[in-house]
């Protein structure tokens, strides 16, 4: 077997590969995707309002009545993480910040704002609206 059609194949590759890889730019659209909540409680059944769940759709993220465009991604070397410019509006005003996103080790997401970090648990696949059914599920001990 010749090596040559398999070295043309990683020389195409990466023609495709190291500008993406250079540029700093994320491949993966969509890689923080889902519905996550900030307390046990939260109902994940509501988005985008008090006591209900982030969302995270197609870069947008959704937050309490705000939405923010997630736009040039870039990737955080050595880490499984990416930095994003966040073009933000809610409540009749526009701004724009820079956030870190980062899956958290138990699929939940970490989010890093300028001084402020958060760790979201993502929401069950089946959400019951305002369900709590122990103390355990609370994390409190008898």
């Amino acid at each position: 077997m010749s090596l040559r059609p398999l070295t043309f194949r990683f020389v195409g590759f990466l023609a495709f590969a190291l500008p993406l890889a250079v540029a700093g730019v994320v491949a993966d659209a969509g890689a923080y995707d889902g519905l996550f909540r900030p307390a046990p409680t939260t109902d994940c059944s509501i988005v985008g309002g008090d006591g209900g769940a982030l969302k995270i759709e197609d870069d947008v993220f959704f937050g309490v009545e705000s939405q923010c465009r997630m736009t040039r991604a870039t990737n955080v070397r050595d880490m499984d993480a990416t930095l994003y410019d966040m073009d933000c509006t809610g409540e009749g005003e526009d701004w724009t910040q820079r956030a870190l996103f980062m899956r958290a080790a138990d699929d939940g997401l970490i989010l890093v704002w300028n001084g402020f970090a958060f760790k979201y648990d993502r929401c069950p696949v089946n959400p019951v609206r305002g369900t709590v059914t122990t103390a355990e599920d609370l994390g409190i001990a008898d």
